[in-house]
């Protein structure tokens, strides 16, 4: 089992001086005072709260979905609150003078192909690092230091595969590139579960975060690409809003299929975990060569 050092609260208090000097760059940067325009709508106060309660309830059940099972009383109740608050959200947008959004925005195509994609890249870099960090620290006794150091490949991995894809982005399309990554990550995911070694392990989640790093990008592309100036804000809202969703799937669903190793009574649970991730990600890829928009010709 996972034992915490005298000094692991420490941890969390890395982000205090950083959140300090971003307050401090902010307040210097950011003018004092926007000009508001007269015909400035209200705030939709009311839609905030639907859809803010609504996405809660649907991201903390995912969650318990994880720790107490998909058929338990929580998960049903609060997987039944967010289908209520998402409804009447959609309804009151309909009806309200200043709406909170379009709701029309989540069927267009490129919209919702990029709430997809942001959601399989988010789900599998938690996949990454949750099984990954449980392996090295729980099966194999490593530090956190150890453990951290062992993870910069992947964060190296990642900066690579969204910065090649970024590059390639206008000249292959998105389809082309959300079916690649999505190929290299379950390739990745194959490896450690196939063999559980450190080399292995390393290798494998590294080649996959290049994989997932790739999906990032084109998720945000093809989300924003091709929506008015005006609806930017909403659209870039919703792949956030999914960013989030998929980190809740990625954790309920590998703390379900590893419970047994992170319970420390067995290795077969991250063999499992992995083995999920990269048919997930299989499938992800055949799912991106059927929606995904390829590359725009021009003229």
């Amino acid at each position: 089992m996972l034992t915490a050092g005298p000094g692991w609260p420490w941890v969390f208090h890395v982000n205090v001086p950083i959140g300090v000097v971003i307050a401090v760059v902010l307040a210097v940067l950011l003018p004092a005072r926007t000009p508001a325009p007269a015909d400035r709508p209200r705030l939709d106060v009311l839609g905030a709260v639907l859809v803010t309660a609504a996405g809660a309830s649907l991201i903390y059940g995912l969650t318990a979905a994880g720790e107490r099972g998909r058929l338990s009383p929580l998960t049903g109740w609060l997987a039944a609150a967010a289908a209520v608050g998402y409804t009447l959200f959609v309804l009151w947008q309909r009806r309200a003078r200043s709406p909170l959004m379009d709701v029309r925005l989540l069927a267009r195509r490129p919209v919702a192909v990029g709430a997809f994609l942001i959601l399989m890249a988010t789900a599998l870099m938690i996949a990454v690092f949750f099984l990954g960090t449980f392996y090295f620290q729980q099966a194999l006794g490593y530090g956190a230091l150890r453990a951290g150091l062992l993870f910069l490949p992947v964060a190296l991995a990642t900066m690579l595969g969204a910065n090649l894809t970024g590059r390639l982005l206008g000249r292959w399309g998105g389809r082309a590139l959300a079916v690649a990554g999505l190929t290299v990550a379950a390739a990745g995911m194959a490896v450690p579960a196939v063999s559980t070694n450190v080399v292995s392990v390393v290798a494998g989640v590294a080649a996959a975060a290049a994989g997932t790093g790739a999906l990032f990008v084109i998720a945000s592309a093809t989300a924003l690409g091709q929506v008015a100036p005006h609806e930017a804000g909403i659209a870039s809202g919703i792949v956030s809003t999914f960013h989030e969703f998929g980190a809740s799937v990625g954790a309920a669903v590998m703390s379900s299929v590893a419970a047994a190793s992170l319970a420390g009574t067995t290795l077969s649970g991250f063999t499992s975990g992995f083995v999920v991730a990269a048919v997930a990600s299989a499938a992800g890829a055949v799912a991106a060569a059927l929606v995904t928009t390829g590359r725009r010709r021009t003229a």
